[in-house]
């Protein structure tokens, strides 16, 4: 039997109980089916790691998820520790570490959310977001001088190379051609940013030749704010920055209901380290330790992760589960509305989970 080695790092806040909520749908997945089984590692890094150790992970820390099949993270961020230091202390060390350069994240209305476009329908929003997460904005290049006085600077500069852009936009035509409609938007902001965009663009260009049964077109990055919310049914594969990705897709979960529901993976497509699948909902301190936390972002996660384990079937199951228990209005937490807890969420889907063992789809 397939075993495939699993690392989990619940992070910070709300994390500490959605991880853990993965996990135990994982071995319920894995309990009703014998084509594989899951060994899990847990990591305790994040704040709480910081506040004893200096650190948010150890120095050793990707020598030890290195040989991994699959990290499932939860969190970073802590409101006692500045957030540039719980980002690019765990989780941004990990996605450049391992070069997860293709960050992921679907979005669709699931069955039985109430979507805030009232005349949107699950069909009209059906996006994949692909995020460049390795360089751009957030490459790390920039710094400070003459701190605390008048003449005090700071710069943060966008970094973009051409191997870079190349394979992010390789990456999103590959994948754009592999929907139904095959159909990509490139997200720009060239008629702004007259250097690194502009090449984006040639680049875009250039790549299209490559796939000429893509249709594919350029969005400026405001204009495409207003095409989500007045146009979805013209989106289907999105491809941007890193910046510009980070905010489309947080705009994009709003639209299907809630952030609580949005999964993402950050992916290295050659497989050359274990990629990283994570809710895009962050610590949420506020209701951390209360039970409240949606688990359905981690679920679907976990759902992109078996996926890229080439596990589709169990994939297929686990999404059935979460469709099914999202259509259900006494199942939504309380950003969906309702009043169910984590604990009652995660054992509506392993009960699904079990139930349908023997009958998966084929």
């Amino acid at each position: 039997m397939k075993t495939y080695r699993i690392a989990t790092i619940p992070g910070d806040g709300i994390g500490k109980e959605v991880v853990p909520a993965g996990q135990q749908v994982l071995e319920a997945l894995t309990a009703s089916s014998s084509g594989f089984r899951c060994e899990f590692e847990n990591f305790g890094w994040g704040g709480d790691w910081y506040r004893a150790h200096g650190e948010m992970m150890p120095a050793n820390g990707l020598d030890l998820l290195r040989h991994k099949d699959a990290i499932l993270f939860g969190s970073a961020g802590d409101p006692d520790i500045p957030d540039h230091i719980t980002l690019w202390g765990l989780r941004l060390k990990i996605c450049q570490g391992f070069d997860q350069y293709a960050n992921v994240r679907p979005t669709r209305i699931l069955p039985g959310i109430d979507g805030p476009l009232k005349r949107c329908g699950p069909k009209d929003l059906d996006w994949v977001i692909v995020r460049e997460n390795s360089e751009g904005e957030y490459s790390g290049v920039g710094g400070r001088v003459h701190q605390g006085h008048p003449i005090e600077a700071a710069t943060d500069v966008s970094l973009m190379t051409r191997a870079g852009v190349e394979r992010i936009l390789r990456f999103a035509f590959r994948l754009a051609q592999s929907r139904p409609r095959k159909l990509l938007t490139v997200i720009t902001k060239s008629n702004a940013q007259r250097h690194a965009m502009v090449m984006w663009d040639e680049i875009a260009l250039q790549i299209s030749r490559e796939f000429p049964d893509v249709s594919w077109g350029k969005e400026l990055v405001d204009a495409a704010t207003a095409r989500m919310v007045n146009k979805p049914d013209t989106l289907d594969t999105i491809v941007a920055t890193n910046l510009h990705a980070d905010i489309l897709s947080d705009l994009a979960a709003a639209l299907a209901g809630s952030l609580g529901i949005a999964p993402t993976g950050n992916i290295d497509p050659e497989r050359r380290y274990p990629s990283m699948f994570e809710p895009i909902h962050g610590s949420a301190f506020d209701i951390m330790g209360k039970g409240l936390a949606n688990p359905i972002g981690t679920f679907w996660s976990v759902v992109m992760l078996l996926e890229h384990l080439g596990e589709r079937e169990a994939a297929q199951r686990l999404m059935s589960a979460i469709e099914k228990v999202t259509a259900t209005p006494t199942l939504h937490t309380g950003d969906l509305g309702g009043k169910a807890k984590t604990a009652e969420v995660t054992a509506a889907v392993c009960e699904l989970l079990m139930a349908s063992a023997g009958h998966s789809p084929s």
